[in-house]
Formats: C-alpha cells, structure tokens, sequence
C-alpha cells in the first residue's frame, strides 16, 4: 500500500575530470538528483539539507531554501530532476541528507537522500 507522503529520491553521481586539479586538491563532482512522488498526495519541496564528508573526515553540513533555485510540486507519479556539484579536498567522499516537503494537505515530512559515494574512476573496487 502506497504511502500518503513519500517521495523516491534516486543519484547518479560524476567525477568531473576536465574540472578538477588532483595535484591542488581539488576534486569536482556532479550529481543528479530525481525526486519522484510515489506519495498518494502532491507535495513541495521546500529545503535541503546535505552532510557532505571527504576521506579526510573533514564534514561540510549545507542548509538552503528548495534546489537550484526551484522549490518543485510534484503531483502524484511526477518526478523532478536536478543536477548540482560540490568541490571536496580528496578523491572520495560520500553525501547524504534530506528534503523537507510539505504536502498539499499541510503535511511536512522529509524525503531521505541516501547515502551515495563520490569517487575518481578506478579509486574504489
């Protein structure tokens, strides 16, 4: 049985070569991000919320109003996607965090990110 407030969140994440500077440390990763409502009722996405960690163990918390300047309404069955970037001091790191929403019946919840693992090819097996 489907959920009245749910929302999919799926990531594709890319090392951006042509951008990063290895031998300053400076590593650029895109990643995109499709929300999905599989929610029974339409809903808003009205701020994020990442925890962004490098394998130095060095933690970035970022906090801000909807994504790429788009609050999105997602009827039931509607998705929306998004590409972003973040630029981190090593080859690895992994992002995670939520989306608080706010459902048209006046409802908020969070909608999870799951964790995703940023990585230069050939870095991790």
């Amino acid at each position: 049985m489907r959920e009245k407030n749910q929302i999919l969140v799926e990531v594709q994440p890319e090392y951006l070569a042509m951008q990063s500077e290895p031998n300053k440390k400076k590593y650029v990763f895109s990643y995109t991000i499709t929300l999905t409502n599989i929610g029974l009722v339409p809903a808003t996405l009205l701020s994020r919320r990442w925890l962004i960690t490098d394998s130095n163990g060095r933690i970035e918390e970022v906090e801000g109003t909807g994504v790429v300047g788009k609050t999105p309404y997602l009827k039931s069955g509607e998705s929306f996607s998004y590409t972003s970037g973040v630029l981190l001091d090593t080859s690895v790191g992994v992002m995670s965090g939520l989306y608080n929403m706010r459902s048209e019946e006046g409802d908020f919840f969070d909608a999870i990110i799951p964790r995703f693992t940023l990585s230069i090819p050939r870095t991790l097996h």
